[in-house]
């Protein structure tokens, strides 16, 4: 069992908490994706739990063993936890194979003796033999990472740790990078913790997310839980785009310059702010006379869609997604339709 827990851990960096009593669990064989804004203290989190700082208080557990509590830490060499960098940070005088070898732990020179297990590794990350032989300057970014993740598997962790490692990447490489990594850790049957400021890898990645602000931990849950239902709306707005209206909610349902819109259940009622996301909103194109439609500001190409702003009776602006192939023109009218419920917060 790698169950990882994270119970009640702070971490002071002078007068400056960059940690406060962060609570984390993640499951045996799952991902959790933690995502905040730089400076939030995602990587503080990482480095504790990796053993390379010591908190101020609260524990870290990886299956039965306990690794770091007021009594005692366990150094980092022996907590069996896997730590990916954003750089990779490969041994440029080294070999590919040379560099995996280090992680067998037989040192620079044990390639060849372990070559069979430096093949199985650079397999398992989806790169062919040949590679062992190449140096890093010979590789492209996203396979620099896929070493440096075979190193880090080479010791068998029963941990992973993955501090931005695509994020120097190019957005076509990130993506490709991202879901070789993410099949490999689910092959090995990995727990692991992701770290990053990039909300679709977060939402993408893992099947836990936690946003993370100054130091504590917003919300944890699903990723399809936390984008549709985030717990306030720093959250919201964090994890993407956000339609927000004034709304009275009465009889869980809302009253808003969309018209009457079903809110989730468990929010407040009366006068409420209603974020809807883009994509719950669907643009009808009708005739001018309709007295429930609004006027299209402008029309902004993405290439697979287009966003829409349009002005709405009641409200400043309204964006909305279409699919760039059937995108109306600037000055049509439409009439929206709303998919599934909003989210309400006082």
């Amino acid at each position: 069992m790698s169950r990882l827990v994270v119970a009640g851990i702070s971490k002071n960096f002078g007068s400056t908490r960059v940690l406060d009593g962060i609570d984390l669990e993640v499951p045996d064989g799952t991902a959790t994706a933690v995502v905040g804004s730089s400076g939030c203290g995602k990587t503080t989190l990482l480095r504790v739990i990796a053993g390379f700082e010591y908190p101020d208080a609260g524990s870290v557990a990886i299956g039965a063993r306990t690794v770091s509590d007021e009594r005692r830490t366990v150094p980092p060499q022996r907590r069996r936890v896997g730590y990916v960098a954003q750089d990779g940070a490969l041994f440029p005088h080294l070999t590919v194979g040379q560099n995996i070898a280090y992680g067998l732990g037989g040192g620079p020179f044990a390639a060849r003796r372990t070559s069979g297990r430096v093949r199985e590794l650079l397999e398992m990350v989806s790169l062919d033999r040949d590679f062992a032989a190449r140096r890093p300057h010979q590789l492209s970014g996203g396979q620099q990472q896929r070493v440096a993740l075979a190193r880090a598997l080479a010791r068998q962790p029963e941990v992973m740790l993955l501090d931005e490692p695509f994020s120097a990447l190019d957005a076509g490489l990130r993506a490709t990078t991202r879901e070789a990594v993410a099949q490999t850790l689910r092959a090995a049957g990995m727990t692991s913790i992701l770290v990053t400021h990039d909300q679709e890898e977060a939402l993408s990645f893992a099947e836990q997310v936690a946003v993370l602000r100054d130091g504590h931990f917003t919300q944890v849950g699903a990723p399809q839980l936390v984008y549709a239902a985030p717990a306030d709306l720093y959250t919201a707005r964090f994890l993407g785009e956000c339609v927000l209206l004034d709304a009275m909610v009465r009889d869980a349902t809302a009253e808003c310059a969309l018209g009457t819109v079903p809110v989730r259940p468990g929010g407040p009622t009366g006068r409420v702010t209603l974020m809807l996301r883009p994509e719950q909103l669907v643009a009808h194109v009708v005739s001018d006379s309709d007295k429930s439609s609004g006027a299209i500001r402008e029309v902004t190409f993405r290439g697979p869609d287009a966003l829409l702003t349009i002005a709405v009776e009641g409200a400043e602006t309204v964006r909305v997604r279409r699919a760039s192939a059937e995108a109306p023109e600037p000055g049509d009218r439409v009439r929206l339709e709303v998919l599934g419920s909003a989210v309400a917060y006082s």
